[in-house]
């Protein structure tokens, strides 16, 4: 015969549940209790044996119907595949959240989880940066250059060990550049030069034109080497410098005559880029730029994936194209920057990155630096720059 040993209070205490829960599981008839004469309920082992087996059941994710539908008949393995799974998931979900909460603290990086922001939330990710203490500069460099808050200030330390010296930060050619000026429909008279680096295509664009030119960055070390040149060949009457964001071009509206803008629109988005300075464009003014596309429609996986992670937003010419009429913009040229202006560009950073390389290791900047080297290597030709000059509407 079965003992009745303990009370409700006794059995809670046992299990850690309250007098309700225990009542509720015998509403429910997941466990049956005895009535003494004095009103008071009473419990058996067979119970709370019964009790610890529910609870069990319970931590796999079944719900209490379902705990007793195991308790009462035959397991319904396609019930227990369903809840494996969910839990599964679970799982999944919260070691996504532990590494996140690691990363914030500051105890493992945050690359992925910047990678993922940038990608599907850039907008929203360089205010949360902004809110964290960081200016727009090293937000915008967090976003494509380090992708890790922790780590920023060493990667960017390193990665500026590497480029400082560099001529040039991006690929360009004269020959591109006066193409893309000869393309434009009238001769400028100001032209903004956003991005411009430590001047190349400033000096060539005084050459070029009689415009008043104004040149801006937001690195003031690239823009001591304009002003640089700006001295050594006394450009000074029509040609002054800026430090500035690309974001807060405050000149007024309807100022310049052409926007110039190689390889550098992406940091603020192509679309963000061709609405806001639209503004500061005269009626017929032209914007030109340059960007990272995509040259075919079948590229190789291994581009795919180190672009999702370093230019999310790359697009195929066609939709830049669209992008640039949908903001009130007519296209009236196009075409792929030259192969030079690739080896003008990575042929001195491989030679620097191999003098630094054996002074940095263990470098992340350097990690990275040599792979977009690699792929370049390997898979130019699948993607590449594209001229764009577009007239305002």
């Amino acid at each position: 015969m079965e003992s009745y040993v303990y009370r409700i209070s006794e059995l809670g205490a046992l299990v850690g549940l309250s007098r309700t829960t225990l009542l509720y599981y015998e509403k429910l008839k997941l466990i049956s209790s005895k009535r003494l004469e004095s009103g008071y309920r009473v419990y058996s082992e067979r119970v709370l044996q019964q009790v610890r087996l529910v609870q069990h059941l319970k931590s796999g994710g079944l719900s209490l119907a379902e705990c007793k539908s195991c308790l009462d008949s035959k397991l319904d393995k396609s019930v227990l595949k369903f809840r494996y799974n969910e839990l599964e998931e679970d799982i999944k979900r919260k070691q996504k959240s532990l590494a996140l909460l690691s990363s914030l603290l500051g105890e493992n990086s945050s690359k992925s989880w910047h990678e993922m922001l940038s990608e599907v939330a850039p907008d929203a990710h360089i205010d949360w940066l902004k809110t964290q203490g960081f200016n727009e500069k090293q937000a915008l460099r967090i976003r494509w250059l380090s992708k890790d808050m922790n780590e920023h200030d060493k990667y960017m330390q390193d990665f500026m060990s590497v480029f400082a010296a560099l001529e040039s930060w991006g690929p360009n050619s004269e020959e591109d550049t006066k193409k893309a000026f000869h393309l434009l429909s009238t001769n400028p008279k100001r032209i903004l030069e956003i991005g411009c680096g430590k001047g190349n295509s400033t000096i060539l664009l005084e050459r070029l034109s009689n415009a008043e030119i104004i040149a801006t960055d937001n690195e003031q070390s690239a823009l001591d080497k304009v002003e640089d040149k700006i001295k050594q060949h006394n450009l000074s009457e029509r040609v002054s410098t800026k430090c500035t964001s690309m974001t807060e071009l405050n000149f007024g509206t309807k100022k310049f005559d052409v926007i110039w803008a190689e390889a550098s629109a992406y940091i603020m988005g192509i679309e963000n880029a061709l609405k806001k300075w639209k503004s500061l464009l005269t009626d017929d003014g032209t914007l030109v730029f340059s960007d990272l596309v995509w040259l075919t429609d079948s590229p190789s996986q291994d581009a795919i994936d180190y672009w999702k992670s370093d230019y999310p937003d790359i697009q195929t010419v066609n939709t830049r194209k669209s992008q640039i009429e949908k903001a009130g913009y007519q296209l009236q040229h196009t075409f792929t920057v030259s192969v030079q202006a690739w080896k003008n560009y990575y042929e001195p950073l491989e030679q620097r990155l191999q003098d630094v390389a054996s002074k940095m290791t263990g470098s992340q900047a350097v990690v990275d630096i040599q792979n977009e080297i690699d792929l370049y290597k390997s898979h130019l030709g699948e993607f590449g720059y594209q001229f764009f000059i577009a007239k305002r509407l």
